[in-house]
């Protein structure tokens, strides 16, 4: 049950003060007996003609909006070429990530491969091996679904402390669209599975086009369940940074599963042991030994506002807290914020019912008058999964893991607004 829900000023009341007092006396600034120029005369944007239909065929972001980009960490790779970088998420709201903005992970780079050179094989353990064209891809039933997919390394930095000093920065390698494409099973009972015999120990391996020849081992099970080919997201063709034209879209399980440029899937008798996983992606514990095979992405969440990129500043008074939450097991339920480091919880607002294995947004509406504040969500999952400590995921794993970290976040909110990452475990 929630905590500390003394209810305060409501926003009925907070706008009607605003309404009394003028917009200016809300942020320190003119009182409503002072004339606001910006109100009281004619602006240089309604003074003349704007821009016409064509000016800008494919749309851009206005100038105003120009930080709200990804952003890469120099130091984290030695070259951008195998690397990774941020969504903005503190600069978002609702759930749908741009495409324009998604963060992006490449293993050798970004290839250009156009639709009339694309192929796809399936091969191995089928009844007839096939091979599809772009255009044979769209011929088949299709399904829309959005989903998250999230890096298995993100927040990894942040294992052996607070590290890195945003919510971009320790959250973002997630990112959460709407995906067109066929199911993954249509096509693998397109090719036929009765040569492959009984499925529940199958296996199909999945490969890119580009020069890392990135694969992975997905359980026949996975293939046949919820598994995307996707050649559109958010609408339109995907970028060339996210698979143009053609990826794979495993919903819940880590993204370096999510094999952009999809070029083949062959179906065997067991996984392949490659080295995205065997000497990647595979969780190392305590004492050396590594769990290999945890492909989901447990429940997590992150308050992106306030945030060390978002601070407070607009003074005392309303505030809108917000995050996202999400997990790999399903649809988020419930999300709970703190103020003072996990003493006691609030139950949030969500923006909308949570959707299976996609990102979940959630509000608390609050009141702020200066004092320090350490923010915290922790999400909880249909399952009934509720997100963990850092501690608690010390005592299982130790120190020396990279991957699914999804521990409660800490952001220390400063009397000034500002905002701080910290531990609290």
């Amino acid at each position: 049950m929630a905590e500390d829900t003394k209810p305060g000023p409501s926003r009925r009341q907070f706008l009607t003060s605003a309404a009394a007092l003028g917009a200016g006396a809300m942020a320190g600034g003119a009182s409503a007996a002072t004339p606001d120029p910006l109100i009281t005369e004619v602006q240089e944007w309604a003074s003349g003609l704007g821009d016409g239909v064509d000016a800008s065929p494919y749309g851009v972001p206005i100038e105003f909006e120009g930080d709200v980009i990804r952003r890469n960490v120099e130091w984290l790779t030695a070259d951008t070429i195998s690397s990774i970088n941020f969504t903005p998420i503190h600069a978002l709201d609702g759930t749908i990530t741009p495409q324009g903005c998604a963060f992006e992970r490449h293993h050798s780079g970004a290839i250009a491969l156009k639709k009339e050179d694309y192929r796809l094989m399936i091969n191995g353990l089928v009844d007839k091996p096939l091979v599809f064209s772009y255009e044979d891809l769209e011929r088949f039933p299709r399904q829309n679904h959005t989903y998250f997919l999230e890096c298995a390394a993100n927040t990894g930095m942040e294992w052996a402390g607070a590290q890195l000093n945003g919510a971009q920065f320790t959250h973002g390698m997630i990112h959460n669209m709407e995906y067109s494409g066929v199911t993954l099973r249509t096509l693998l009972e397109e090719a036929g599975l009765d040569a492959a015999g009984d499925l529940k120990d199958k296996w199909v391996y999945v490969e890119g086009a580009d020069a890392s020849s990135n694969g992975r081992s997905i359980p026949m099970e996975k293939a046949l369940d919820d598994c995307l080919i996707a050649f559109k997201a958010n609408g339109e063709a995907l970028r060339m940074e996210h698979g143009y034209p053609v990826r794979l879209v495993v919903p819940g399980w880590e993204g370096n599963m999510w094999v952009k440029w999809i070029r083949r899937i062959e179906v065997m008798d067991g996984p392949v042991e490659s080295r995205e996983e065997t000497s990647k992606y595979t969780d190392v514990l305590e004492d050396g030994t590594a769990r290999k095979w945890t492909w989901v992405m447990d429940a997590k969440s992150i308050v992106t506002s306030p945030s060390p990129q978002s601070p407070i500043k607009h003074g005392h008074g309303p505030l809108v807290i917000t995050g996202l939450a999400w997990s790999g097991h399903g649809k988020i339920t419930r999300v709970d914020v703190s103020k003072d480091g996990g003493k006691t919880w609030e139950t949030a607002r969500l923006g909308k019912e949570g959707e299976d294995k996609a990102l979940t947004r959630f509000y608390l509406d609050t009141e702020w008058n200066g004092e320090e504040m350490f923010l915290q969500s922790r999400a909880i999952d249909e399952t009934g999964y509720v997100q963990p400590t850092k501690t608690q995921l010390r005592e299982v794993r130790g120190l020396n893991s990279i991957y699914h970290n999804n521990c409660i976040q800490t952001w220390w909110v400063k009397a000034d607004g500002e905002a701080e990452n910290v531990e609290v475990s």
